[in-house]
Protein backbone atom coordinates (compact mmCIF):
# COMPACT_ATOMS: atom_id res chain seq x y z
CA UNK A 1 0.00 0.00 0.00
CA UNK A 2 1.26 3.13 -0.67
CA UNK A 3 1.52 5.67 2.26
CA UNK A 4 1.35 9.36 1.59
CA UNK A 5 4.11 11.57 2.70
CA UNK A 6 3.01 12.75 6.53
CA UNK A 7 -0.12 10.53 6.83
CA UNK A 8 2.30 7.66 9.78
CA UNK A 9 3.22 10.61 11.48
CA UNK A 10 -0.29 12.34 11.50
CA UNK A 11 -1.59 8.52 12.19
CA UNK A 12 1.06 8.04 15.16
CA UNK A 13 1.02 11.76 17.05
CA UNK A 14 -1.89 10.84 18.93
CA UNK A 15 -0.91 7.97 20.74
CA UNK A 16 2.52 9.28 21.19
CA UNK A 17 0.89 12.12 23.30
CA UNK A 18 -1.05 9.73 25.25
CA UNK A 19 1.94 7.64 26.20
CA UNK A 20 3.85 11.31 26.85
CA UNK A 21 1.15 11.86 29.25
CA UNK A 22 0.91 8.94 31.15
CA UNK A 23 4.26 8.91 31.84
CA UNK A 24 4.11 12.03 32.90
CA UNK A 25 1.73 11.09 35.60
CA UNK A 26 1.97 8.08 36.97
CA UNK A 27 4.78 8.79 39.28
CA UNK A 28 7.49 7.28 37.53
CA UNK A 29 8.95 10.21 36.50
CA UNK A 30 10.98 12.30 39.31
CA UNK A 31 9.12 16.32 39.54
CA UNK A 32 11.16 18.55 38.97
CA UNK A 33 13.43 19.93 42.75
CA UNK A 34 11.82 22.74 44.01
CA UNK A 35 13.62 25.66 44.61
CA UNK A 36 15.36 26.40 48.15
CA UNK A 37 13.51 28.21 50.67
CA UNK A 38 14.36 31.34 51.50
CA UNK A 39 16.68 31.71 54.94
CA UNK A 40 14.87 32.41 57.97
CA UNK A 41 15.56 35.98 59.15
CA UNK A 42 17.90 36.99 61.43
CA UNK A 43 16.60 37.58 64.92
CA UNK A 44 17.17 41.43 65.21
CA UNK A 45 15.97 41.24 68.98
CA UNK A 46 16.69 39.25 72.15
CA UNK A 47 15.35 39.87 76.00
CA UNK A 48 16.18 39.91 79.22
CA UNK A 49 17.19 37.70 80.97
CA UNK A 50 19.72 36.40 79.30
CA UNK A 51 20.13 33.10 81.89
CA UNK A 52 18.43 31.96 84.32
CA UNK A 53 20.81 32.39 87.26
CA UNK A 54 24.22 34.25 86.56
CA UNK A 55 25.16 36.34 89.93
CA UNK A 56 28.09 38.60 89.09
CA UNK A 57 28.29 39.03 85.57
CA UNK A 58 31.24 39.94 83.46
CA UNK A 59 32.17 40.59 80.22
CA UNK A 60 35.40 40.42 78.07
CA UNK A 61 36.03 40.88 74.54
CA UNK A 62 38.87 39.88 72.08
CA UNK A 63 39.57 38.33 68.66
CA UNK A 64 36.09 38.36 67.40
CA UNK A 65 34.69 36.94 70.41
CA UNK A 66 32.94 38.00 74.05
CA UNK A 67 33.99 35.91 77.15
CA UNK A 68 31.21 35.76 79.74
CA UNK A 69 31.91 34.47 83.56
CA UNK A 70 29.64 34.18 86.92
CA UNK A 71 29.43 33.02 90.18
CA UNK A 72 28.27 29.19 89.21
CA UNK A 73 29.26 27.56 92.28
CA UNK A 74 33.09 25.96 92.42
CA UNK A 75 33.59 25.63 89.13
CA UNK A 76 34.42 28.30 87.09
CA UNK A 77 33.07 28.39 84.03
CA UNK A 78 33.40 30.49 80.91
CA UNK A 79 30.53 31.23 78.12
CA UNK A 80 32.04 31.82 74.41
CA UNK A 81 30.08 33.72 71.90
CA UNK A 82 30.33 36.31 68.55
CA UNK A 83 27.13 38.04 69.69
CA UNK A 84 26.13 38.70 73.29
CA UNK A 85 22.27 38.28 72.29
CA UNK A 86 23.14 34.55 71.60
CA UNK A 87 24.43 34.15 75.37
CA UNK A 88 21.55 31.46 76.42
CA UNK A 89 22.89 29.35 73.67
CA UNK A 90 26.65 29.75 74.35
CA UNK A 91 28.75 26.32 75.06
CA UNK A 92 29.66 26.62 79.00
CA UNK A 93 33.44 25.64 79.61
CA UNK A 94 34.69 24.56 83.12
CA UNK A 95 37.99 25.88 83.22
CA UNK A 96 39.26 25.32 86.49
CA UNK A 97 37.77 23.32 90.19
CA UNK A 98 39.47 23.78 92.89
CA UNK A 99 41.46 20.99 94.95
CA UNK A 100 39.96 19.59 97.59
CA UNK A 101 41.11 21.15 101.75
CA UNK A 102 42.51 24.01 100.55
CA UNK A 103 42.14 27.65 101.15
CA UNK A 104 40.53 28.06 97.82
CA UNK A 105 37.93 25.41 97.61
CA UNK A 106 34.93 27.16 98.88
CA UNK A 107 32.50 29.99 98.12
CA UNK A 108 34.23 30.66 94.78
CA UNK A 109 32.38 34.30 93.27
CA UNK A 110 32.49 36.80 91.01
CA UNK A 111 35.61 34.97 88.41
CA UNK A 112 36.66 37.65 85.97
CA UNK A 113 38.96 37.21 82.86
CA UNK A 114 41.83 39.67 82.01
CA UNK A 115 44.13 39.74 78.77
CA UNK A 116 47.46 41.35 80.37
CA UNK A 117 50.81 41.09 78.90
CA UNK A 118 50.24 38.27 76.72
CA UNK A 119 48.56 36.36 78.45
CA UNK A 120 44.78 35.90 80.28
CA UNK A 121 44.66 36.13 83.67
CA UNK A 122 41.65 34.78 85.95
CA UNK A 123 40.80 36.69 88.87
CA UNK A 124 38.37 35.25 91.66
CA UNK A 125 36.99 35.10 95.53
CA UNK A 126 37.59 31.98 97.72
CA UNK A 127 38.29 30.40 100.87
CA UNK A 128 38.90 27.38 102.84
CA UNK A 129 35.79 24.44 103.36
CA UNK A 130 36.54 25.01 107.12
CA UNK A 131 35.76 28.83 107.25
CA UNK A 132 31.54 28.16 106.28
CA UNK A 133 30.64 31.17 104.61
CA UNK A 134 32.45 33.78 104.57
CA UNK A 135 35.12 34.65 107.08
CA UNK A 136 37.92 33.12 105.08
CA UNK A 137 36.95 35.16 101.43
CA UNK A 138 40.50 36.11 99.98
CA UNK A 139 41.19 36.87 96.45
CA UNK A 140 43.52 34.20 93.80
CA UNK A 141 44.42 34.51 90.33
CA UNK A 142 45.23 32.05 87.37
CA UNK A 143 47.09 32.29 84.21
CA UNK A 144 46.95 31.18 80.79
CA UNK A 145 49.09 31.45 77.60
CA UNK A 146 46.46 30.06 75.26
CA UNK A 147 44.91 32.41 73.27
CA UNK A 148 41.79 31.26 73.70
CA UNK A 149 41.08 31.17 77.61
CA UNK A 150 37.99 27.99 77.10
CA UNK A 151 41.62 25.99 75.75
CA UNK A 152 44.81 25.35 77.40
CA UNK A 153 45.94 25.06 80.57
CA UNK A 154 45.36 26.97 83.71
CA UNK A 155 48.21 27.76 86.29
CA UNK A 156 47.13 29.05 89.95
CA UNK A 157 49.20 31.55 90.72
CA UNK A 158 47.74 31.39 94.51
CA UNK A 159 46.62 34.14 96.14
CA UNK A 160 46.84 37.70 96.02
CA UNK A 161 48.58 39.16 99.23
CA UNK A 162 48.52 42.90 100.55
CA UNK A 163 51.85 43.78 102.28
CA UNK A 164 51.65 43.35 105.85
CA UNK A 165 47.28 43.14 105.92
CA UNK A 166 46.19 39.58 105.58
CA UNK A 167 42.29 40.48 105.54
CA UNK A 168 39.18 39.25 103.93
CA UNK A 169 39.09 40.52 100.40
CA UNK A 170 36.54 39.89 97.46
CA UNK A 171 35.47 41.14 93.60
CA UNK A 172 39.02 41.99 92.74
CA UNK A 173 39.60 43.69 89.21
CA UNK A 174 42.82 45.28 87.85
CA UNK A 175 42.87 48.18 85.60
CA UNK A 176 45.92 49.68 83.51
CA UNK A 177 46.12 54.00 83.43
CA UNK A 178 48.88 55.73 82.28
CA UNK A 179 51.74 52.89 82.06
CA UNK A 180 50.67 51.69 85.80
CA UNK A 181 48.43 48.55 86.67
CA UNK A 182 46.51 48.52 89.69
CA UNK A 183 43.94 46.47 92.03
CA UNK A 184 40.87 47.33 93.03
CA UNK A 185 38.74 45.08 95.75
CA UNK A 186 36.04 45.11 98.83
CA UNK A 187 37.69 44.36 101.75
CA UNK A 188 37.41 44.51 105.42
CA UNK A 189 39.29 46.23 108.52
CA UNK A 190 40.21 44.12 111.22
CA UNK A 191 37.43 42.81 113.53
CA UNK A 192 34.62 44.42 111.48
CA UNK A 193 31.90 43.42 108.73
CA UNK A 194 32.19 46.61 106.69
CA UNK A 195 32.99 46.20 103.10
CA UNK A 196 34.72 48.85 101.77
CA UNK A 197 36.59 49.57 98.49
CA UNK A 198 40.25 49.46 97.99
CA UNK A 199 43.40 50.30 95.36
CA UNK A 200 47.08 48.90 95.41
CA UNK A 201 49.67 49.33 93.03
CA UNK A 202 50.66 45.94 91.29
CA UNK A 203 54.07 45.14 89.86
CA UNK A 204 52.76 42.35 87.81
CA UNK A 205 49.03 40.62 87.66
CA UNK A 206 49.65 38.32 90.84
CA UNK A 207 52.11 40.89 92.39
CA UNK A 208 50.53 43.72 95.07
CA UNK A 209 53.12 46.14 95.88
CA UNK A 210 50.67 47.81 98.70
CA UNK A 211 50.20 50.36 100.42
CA UNK A 212 46.32 49.29 100.13
CA UNK A 213 44.04 52.84 100.06
CA UNK A 214 40.82 53.53 100.95
CA UNK A 215 38.89 55.02 98.53
CA UNK A 216 35.10 54.50 99.73
CA UNK A 217 33.12 53.00 102.25
CA UNK A 218 29.67 52.93 102.74
CA UNK A 219 27.96 56.21 104.48
CA UNK A 220 25.38 57.36 102.29
CA UNK A 221 21.81 56.83 103.50
CA UNK A 222 21.51 54.58 100.02
CA UNK A 223 24.63 52.41 100.91
CA UNK A 224 23.28 51.36 104.10
CA UNK A 225 20.14 49.06 103.55
CA UNK A 226 20.58 45.67 105.57
CA UNK A 227 24.07 44.44 107.43
CA UNK A 228 26.20 44.35 107.49
CA UNK A 229 26.92 47.82 105.33
CA UNK A 230 28.58 47.40 102.19
CA UNK A 231 30.51 48.52 98.70
CA UNK A 232 31.62 45.88 96.76
CA UNK A 233 32.10 45.05 92.89
CA UNK A 234 34.04 47.89 91.81
CA UNK A 235 34.66 48.07 88.00
CA UNK A 236 36.39 50.51 85.72
CA UNK A 237 34.81 51.79 82.80
CA UNK A 238 37.40 54.15 80.99
CA UNK A 239 36.04 57.01 77.80
CA UNK A 240 37.53 59.85 76.05
CA UNK A 241 40.03 59.93 78.22
CA UNK A 242 38.22 59.98 81.68
CA UNK A 243 37.95 56.87 84.28
CA UNK A 244 34.82 56.01 86.42
CA UNK A 245 34.71 53.35 89.11
CA UNK A 246 31.43 51.53 89.49
CA UNK A 247 30.39 49.72 92.95
CA UNK A 248 27.62 47.67 94.46
CA UNK A 249 25.75 49.55 97.54
CA UNK A 250 23.51 47.99 100.87
CA UNK A 251 23.46 44.77 101.12
CA UNK A 252 22.82 41.98 98.42
CA UNK A 253 20.13 40.56 100.26
CA UNK A 254 18.14 43.33 100.02
CA UNK A 255 16.14 44.95 97.24
CA UNK A 256 17.82 48.43 97.75
CA UNK A 257 21.35 47.00 96.30
CA UNK A 258 22.33 49.52 93.88
CA UNK A 259 25.82 51.23 91.77
CA UNK A 260 27.40 53.71 93.28
CA UNK A 261 30.04 55.72 91.13
CA UNK A 262 33.51 57.40 91.72
CA UNK A 263 34.95 59.67 89.30
CA UNK A 264 39.08 60.31 89.11
CA UNK A 265 39.33 64.03 88.64
CA UNK A 266 42.95 64.36 89.74
CA UNK A 267 45.74 62.37 88.20
CA UNK A 268 47.10 60.02 90.48
CA UNK A 269 44.29 56.83 91.19
CA UNK A 270 46.71 55.58 95.05
CA UNK A 271 45.40 59.51 96.19
CA UNK A 272 41.99 59.38 97.81
CA UNK A 273 41.42 62.86 97.42
CA UNK A 274 41.32 62.36 93.40
CA UNK A 275 38.36 60.34 93.52
CA UNK A 276 34.88 62.65 93.26
CA UNK A 277 32.02 60.56 94.91
CA UNK A 278 28.49 60.51 93.04
CA UNK A 279 25.94 61.79 96.21
CA UNK A 280 23.25 59.65 94.57
CA UNK A 281 22.81 56.24 92.82
CA UNK A 282 23.89 55.73 89.44
CA UNK A 283 21.67 53.14 88.74
CA UNK A 284 18.46 51.85 91.09
CA UNK A 285 16.03 49.40 90.92
CA UNK A 286 12.52 49.22 89.03
CA UNK A 287 9.78 46.52 90.21
CA UNK A 288 7.71 47.90 87.74
CA UNK A 289 10.37 46.55 85.14
CA UNK A 290 11.08 42.85 87.17
CA UNK A 291 14.61 44.61 87.94
CA UNK A 292 15.23 44.21 92.46
CA UNK A 293 18.63 44.78 93.28
CA UNK A 294 20.46 45.75 89.99
CA UNK A 295 24.00 45.60 90.82
CA UNK A 296 27.59 43.59 90.33
CA UNK A 297 27.93 44.87 86.73
CA UNK A 298 30.42 44.97 83.57
CA UNK A 299 30.84 46.67 80.87
CA UNK A 300 31.51 46.25 76.71
CA UNK A 301 31.16 47.54 73.48
CA UNK A 302 29.03 46.23 70.53
CA UNK A 303 30.53 44.21 67.40
CA UNK A 304 30.68 47.39 65.36
CA UNK A 305 31.86 49.68 68.09
CA UNK A 306 29.36 52.23 67.97
CA UNK A 307 27.62 50.90 71.38
CA UNK A 308 28.20 50.90 74.99
CA UNK A 309 26.57 48.18 76.78
CA UNK A 310 26.34 47.58 80.78
CA UNK A 311 25.92 44.08 81.62
CA UNK A 312 24.80 43.35 85.37
CA UNK A 313 23.09 40.82 87.52
CA UNK A 314 19.23 41.34 89.54
CA UNK A 315 16.35 39.49 90.45
CA UNK A 316 13.07 39.33 88.50
CA UNK A 317 10.71 39.17 92.30
CA UNK A 318 11.05 40.91 95.46
CA UNK A 319 12.76 39.39 98.57
CA UNK A 320 14.99 36.93 96.65
CA UNK A 321 18.11 37.64 98.13
CA UNK A 322 21.43 36.77 97.64
CA UNK A 323 21.12 33.41 96.12
CA UNK A 324 21.23 31.95 92.69
CA UNK A 325 17.74 33.47 91.47
CA UNK A 326 19.97 36.70 90.59
CA UNK A 327 19.98 36.52 86.95
CA UNK A 328 22.49 38.52 83.93
CA UNK A 329 20.94 41.26 81.84
CA UNK A 330 22.58 43.73 79.34
CA UNK A 331 20.93 47.15 78.01
CA UNK A 332 22.75 50.03 76.03
CA UNK A 333 23.77 53.10 77.73
CA UNK A 334 24.82 56.56 76.77
CA UNK A 335 27.19 59.65 78.02
CA UNK A 336 25.70 63.02 79.34
CA UNK A 337 26.60 66.53 78.04
CA UNK A 338 29.41 66.27 80.90
CA UNK A 339 30.96 63.15 79.88
CA UNK A 340 29.69 60.78 82.33
CA UNK A 341 27.51 57.46 81.90
CA UNK A 342 24.18 57.39 82.00
CA UNK A 343 22.73 54.20 82.57
CA UNK A 344 19.23 54.88 82.92
CA UNK A 345 16.98 52.48 84.35
CA UNK A 346 16.78 48.71 84.34
CA UNK A 347 14.43 47.71 81.40
CA UNK A 348 11.61 45.33 81.60
CA UNK A 349 11.97 41.25 81.20
CA UNK A 350 10.89 39.52 78.34
CA UNK A 351 10.44 42.57 76.11
CA UNK A 352 12.10 42.57 72.86
CA UNK A 353 15.35 44.68 72.95
CA UNK A 354 17.26 45.68 69.89
CA UNK A 355 20.18 43.33 69.43
CA UNK A 356 23.72 45.36 70.24
CA UNK A 357 24.36 47.02 67.17
CA UNK A 358 26.82 44.49 64.42
CA UNK A 359 24.94 41.75 65.69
Amino acid sequence: MLVRPGYLSRLLAPLLFVLLSCSKNDGSSPSPTPPPAPPAPAATTFTNPLLASGPDPWVVQKDGFYYFMATTGNNVTIRKTAKMADLGSAPTTIVWTPLPNGNNTNNVWAPELHFLDGKWYLYYTAGPASQGCCGGQRSWVLENANTDPTTGTWTDKGRIYVPTQDFWSIDMTVFDLNGSRYALWSGQEANSEQQNIYISAMSNPWTITGPRVLLTKPELSWELNGYPKVNEGPEILQHNGQTFLTYSASQCSTDDYTLGMLTLTGTNPLDPTAWSKSQTPVFVKNPANGAYGPGHNGFFISKDGTQNWLVYHANSSANQGCGNPRNPRMQQFTWNADGTPNFGTPVAINTPITRPAGE
